[in-house]
Order: structure tokens, then C-alpha cells, then sequence
């Protein structure tokens, strides 16, 4: 008698390892983790959704069942990069004991978010690869700019309404331009030139304080 046992069935869902069954729990999220881990060590070229289910042990259909397309995919791990920027924005806001020291406190998390992870900080802004009206990405996206926003009309002295919307507008685009420009250049080692004149172990952290000293030049938006 034959001890072979018989192959697993195919999961209808496509979410099965090799046809059998799925056991990592959560799938959506074990592929969102395969995608970055792709991002991280291939960059955004090498980020497919068969290369999702290859790194995560499923089939090619289970990326597609869950998030359409690659498009979509890349939304959805943009929505995540964005969540926890802004968890990390708001982690820092528990030490600031002044407006200022908060919008320091989301300038350097901001930053820091960017260095720790250049890969999703950049497919982040690239809007040309997103679904910008993928609802879990409007509504991360929302959320860090609200935090944002919160902290500039802290600065203001004010309220959300008794402001002058403009200048509020005009202090979000300011502050955000300063740290996404400077994350950006230094992401991208367009500061190394710079970095060489500043003193310190920590030149980066130098030079990102003497960059938002120079915003309080200014009064704050009313």
C-alpha cells in the first residue's frame, strides 16, 4: 500500500503556500511586510506583486486578492509608511514643553522617519505610482497633515477657528517644505558637502537644529 499522501487542494483564495493552507495569520499585513522588506533591499524596481507572494510563501494570485493590483499595493504600504510617520510625529510631541519645542519635536521625528527608512519615504511621494484617492491612504495622509497642522496653530497661539487661514496654510507649507526638503537632500547624500563643515559626532542632528532655529526668525501665522 502506498504511504504517499495526497496533495493538498489549491486554496480558492489563492492565499495558500504552494496550493496548501496559509499560516501566518494576517496575510494583507504579511505581504505589506514582504513588500517593504523588497523595497528595502531591491528599491522600488524590484517591488512586483509576484515578488510579494514569493517573499511571503504564496501564491502570485493572493497579492492581486488583496490589493487589485500593483498600484494598489504600493498605496496600501505608502498608507503604513504614513501611519507611522505620524505615530512617530505624535510620540514626540510627549516631550515638548512649548509650541516650538513641538514643531522641533515633528521636524526631527519627521527626519528621523526618513533616514530610518528611505526606501518608503520616497515610494511615499511618488505620487504617479499611488492611488492618491485609495481610502486607507487619504485617510493616513489626513492624519499626519492634521497632526501638522495642530502644531502650527499651537505655535499661533490659537484655536482651529480665530485664525487667519491663509497664514496657517502658508506656516504648514513652510514647515513642512523645510523638513521634507531637508530629509530629502540628506536621504539622497545631497548634504555631504555641507555635513563636512558642521562640528559634532552628530553633524546631521547639527546642522537639522541650526535649519529650525532659523524658522523662529519669523513670527508665528494670525
Amino acid at each position: 500500500m502506498s504511504t504517499t499522501e495526497p496533495a493538498a487542494p489549491a486554496s480558492p483564495t489563492g492565499d495558500g503556500e504552494r496550493g496548501g493552507p496559509y499560516h501566518h495569520g494576517n496575510l494583507k499585513q504579511a505581504l505589506l511586510d514582504a513588500a517593504e522588506a523588497l523595497l528595502r533591499r531591491e528599491g522600488v524596481g524590484g517591488l512586483t506583486l509576484r515578488a510579494a507572494a514569493a517573499e511571503t510563501g504564496v501564491s502570485h494570485a493572493a497579492p492581486k486578492n488583496h490589493f487589485g493590483d500593483l498600484c494598489g499595493l504600493q498605496s496600501e504600504l505608502a498608507a503604513s509608511g504614513f501611519r507611522r510617520l505620524a505615530g512617530q510625529m505624535r510620540a514626540a510631541l510627549d516631550d515638548a514643553a512649548t509650541a516650538d519645542d513641538a514643531m522641533d519635536a515633528i521636524g526631527r521625528a519627521y527626519v528621523a522617519f526618513a533616514v530610518a527608512n528611505p526606501g518608503l519615504f520616497n515610494l511615499m511621494y511618488r505620487s504617479e505610482m499611488l492611488d492618491a484617492d485609495r481610502p486607507a491612504l487619504k485617510s493616513a495622509v489626513s492624519d499626519m497633515a492634521m497632526l501638522l497642522r495642530g502644531a502650527v496653530v499651537a505655535r499661533a497661539g490659537g484655536g482651529a477657528s480665530g485664525v487667519n487661514t491663509a497664514a496657517i496654510v502658508a506656516d504648514i507649507t513652510a514647515a513642512w517644505s523645510l523638513v521634507h526638503g531637508f530629509a530629502t537632500l540628506l536621504v539622497d547624500g545631497r548634504l555631504a558637502p555641507l555635513l563636512a563643515h558642521v562640528k559634532g559626532e552628530n553633524p546631521e542632528s547639527s546642522l537639522l537644529d541650526l535649519v529650525l532655529a532659523s524658522r523662529k526668525t519669523r513670527p508665528p501665522a494670525r
